[in-house]
């Protein structure tokens, strides 16, 4: 993926600089508060910590904290730049560790080269954190600090860049060996490179049962042999007596390559030198040691994977370090040992033989992911990783007697392990991962604005989207010019001068208007407006979707859609959806856009069409109609028609869970749903899908919880169109145009099949 230099800086250093923040777990709004959470309150935990220092666990949140701490010294694809120039890349570190885990990271960046010193620094960090994540640090210091600091320290350890590598390939080359018909025992390895991250694969392919004799190891120097007086006692342990010299030599007859170099150094000459069905992994990054497309050319019978996330089988460590650390945590490990690694080993390899979950299939866009010689371990987006790894890790810690605290109920385990991370965390991964699978052509109304051009150049480079910008030529040359946007070959119309073009939309307005008060010169008149124009562009398919409405109030935006492009057959009223994303999950808000005070029929249409929405965000929506009253406790217009509208719509839409009306609180809070109306259908789970009894209520309701709540809210969403076209929040950032462009595309891809 093409990543723009500004782009990436800016993103960096607007708002709060950098990419994480400390955020207080319980209220301090009081003094009573405050007294509790510091002095004189916060001397009782200490006293019970110091009675008992496992009680830290309980008082503190150390058991779900990991250090990830580097010296700069091995930053991937920048070398030894020291702790400084890291700290971004440690920054990411941590935002993976809560993303994919839920587990809370302080990065911690040490100005120290000195293995003896840096042990003891990270040594003296043990009451801090539940695990240490070491990152980035250049070999041979590494083994030695990370052996150390294992023999050392009594919670969980690992230097990634060693084993997460290690543990990823390791699977992908079990089912590739399966697939091949290959014992592991009898395979000839070649492996070029011999850092950190080479040395510690190829020690866990041999726990595995590759033979030592059988793997053939080269560094920047050449083989390793044992008459060469620079090897450390690392490399020492893979030389070879075979009278190998060259790695044409050592690829004549292997089984096996494996690559932790550099890129573009396996000429595909040598690959043909290689057995039937051989297997390549190209780890290198950002270059492959052979580009992908060669290699497969090269061979036909080949099973290859690379780092890189635009070809099949990427071996991405994201794929293990959350799960690892967070099986470790939540047995409280005094370790990560060879078992544990190896149990993740094992569940990677068997989670990608089993069938792909079609939220997966949609993420990627593609309905053929199925375990062979093009899926040999799961996407870095499968949902079922972290009940997959993080249990098979926690149950080898206690099997191998590294466990200080058993899990015994494994059916909550994985369901507190959902709900640590929720799903609303890859909603729009998902979403923007399917629309680069098949950009369409997006019109853009309002292309004379910095804020549309930037996303429409976000979109490009990134291939969501194909843009078409609508305005003043003139003026958005000047705004691309001016800004240094990459915007060539992107189209720019401008409806003042398509007079053909205009004339033609004005006869097709004219046919569809001309009974309802619109003569032709009122059409060529609002040819003109962009709104009118684009809308005509996605009528007559000139364009896949429109996007429209950050400069204009939305009802002038939307009046131009409905009378071209018109509602979807057998819909009366159009709504309009917010997605709000907190920590937990993905909630649905509607209508809150459209409908000023819709009645409980209008209400029911409202519900059917939020259902497929949310349907098509692939989440099962759990309604709510909400009011003032809880189930006919208060009795009113507002709580006679949405109760009224919840009967109509159980009858309508049998299939739904659907209930109230009730209380907002009342619709989110389980407990509460519970303890007081245990008879609603809500009860279990509460709900996720909330429909507001008028346009105000839900328009105050998603602005509140935006501004003041600290949600991220993504929309509007405008379900009912015939075609994509998706409105703007007046003053859109960057971010949400982006987000709702990718909507619209996977709407559009989606459009003959079931819209929004």
């Amino acid at each position: 993926m093409k990543v723009n230099k500004e782009e990436a800086l800016n993103y960096h250093s607007e708002g709060k600089p950098g990419k994480i923040e400390v955020v207080p777990t319980k209220m301090v709004s009081t003094q009573h508060d405050l007294a509790l959470a510091y002095s004189p309150g916060v001397a009782e935990p200490c006293k019970e910590i110091h009675a008992d220092k496992d009680n830290v666990y309980k008082y503190t949140a150390k058991g779900n904290l990991v250090g990830v701490i580097t010296n700069g010294t091995a930053v991937l694809g920048l070398g030894n730049i020291g702790p400084d120039a890291s700290k971004p890349v440690m920054e990411g570190k941590g935002v993976l560790f809560k993303k994919f885990a839920g587990i809370d990271v302080f990065d911690i960046e040490i100005d120290c080269n000195d293995p003896e010193e840096f042990i003891r620094i990270v040594k003296s960090l043990e009451p801090t954190f539940g695990g240490i994540n070491l990152e980035d640090i250049k070999a041979p210091e590494s083994f030695k600090i990370e052996n150390a600091l294992k023999e050392q320290m009594s919670i969980p350890l690992m230097h990634d860049d060693q084993h997460g590598t290690a543990i990823i390939s390791s699977a992908a080359l079990l089912n590739a060996l399966e697939l091949t018909n290959k014992k592991i025992g009898s395979i000839k390895m070649v492996v070029n490179g011999a850092g950190a991250a080479a040395i510690a694969c190829a020690k866990l392919y041999v726990a595995l049962g590759v033979k030592m004799d059988n793997i053939v190891m080269f560094d920047k120097d050449g083989i390793i042999r044992p008459e060469r007086n620079d090897l450390d006692i690392y490399r020492a342990q893979f030389v070879t007596t075979r009278k190998i010299n060259t790695l044409a030599e050592a690829l004549e007859g292997a089984d096996v390559f494996i690559g932790l170099s550099a890129g573009n150094v396996l000429d595909p000459e040598l690959v043909k030198l290689m057995a039937n069905d051989p297997i390549i992994f190209a780890l290198a990054n950002p270059d492959p040691e052979i580009p992908y497309d060669v290699a497969m050319a090269t061979r036909k019978d080949l099973i290859m994977a690379t780092g890189r996330s635009d070809h099949p089988n990427q071996v991405n460590n994201v794929l293990g370090f959350p799960y690892i650390f967070r099986g470790a945590l939540d047995v409280r490990a005094t370790e990560i040992n060879e078992e544990m690694k190896l149990a993740a080993v094992h569940a990677l390899a068997k989670l990608a033989k089993e069938p792909v979950p079609e939220l997966v299939l949609k993420a990627y866009g593609d309905n053929t992911i199925n375990f062979g010689r093009f899926y040999l371990i799961p996407k870095p987006l499968d949902p079922r990783l972290i009940t997959t790894i993080s249990p098979a890790v926690a149950k080898a810690a206690m099997d191998s007697g590294v466990a200080r605290i058993p899990i015994t109920n494994w059916e909550a385990y994985e369901q507190e392990l959902q709900e640590r991370i929720g799903i609303d965390q890859k909603l729009m991964t998902r979403i923007t991962n399917q629309a680069k699978k098949d950009p369409k052509t997006v019109v853009f109304a309002e292309a004379d604005h910095f804020k549309i051009l930037k996303a429409a150049q976000i979109v490009k480079e990134q291939r969501i989207a194909n843009p078409i910008l609508l305005g003043n030529r003139e003026r958005i040359q000047a705004i691309i010019d001016e800004n240094n946007m990459e915007l060539e070959g992107v189209r720019i119309i401008d409806p003042y001068e398509e007079n053909e073009k205009r004339e033609e939309y004005a006869h097709l307005l004219y046919d569809k208007r001309k009974r309802k008060g619109l003569t032709f010169f009122d059409a060529q008149r609002l040819m003109r407006d962009r709104n009118y124009f684009g809308s005509m562009m996605l009528n007559t398919g000139e364009a896949d979707a429109l996007i429209s409405g950050l400069t204009r109030e939305y009802s002038k935006t939307i009046v131009p859609a409905l009378q071209v492009v018109g509602v979807e057959e057998g819909i009366n009223k159009v709504a309009g959806m917010y997605i709000i994303l907190n920590k937990k999950e993905p909630y649905f808000f509607a209508d809150t856009t459209v409908n000023v005070n819709p009645n409980s029929d209008e209400l029911v249409d409202i519900i059917g069409l939020t259902a497929r929405a949310v349907r098509f965000f692939d989440t099962e929506p759990r309604i709510a109609m909400l009011s003032y009253s809880n189930f006919g406790s208060v009795k009113g217009v507002v709580p006679d028609k949405t109760a009224e509208a919840v009967q109509k719509a159980k009858l309508k839409y049998p299939d739904l869970l659907i209930d109230g009306e009730m209380q907002a609180n009342t619709a989110i809070n389980r407990n509460l749903l519970r303890e007081h109306y245990p008879f609603s259908e809500l009860a279990e789970k509460g709900a996720n899908t909330l429909i507001f009894p008028t346009l105000s209520a839900g328009n105050i309701a998603y602005k509140l919880l935006q501004e003041i709540g600290g949600a991220e809210a993504i929309g509007p969403v405008l379900m009912g169109m015939r075609k994509p076209v998706h409105i703007l929040q007046l003053g859109s950032s960057i971010r949400e145009i982006v987000n709702m462009i990718a909507i619209a595309v996977v709407d559009a891809q989606n459009n003959n099949n079931q819209a929004i």
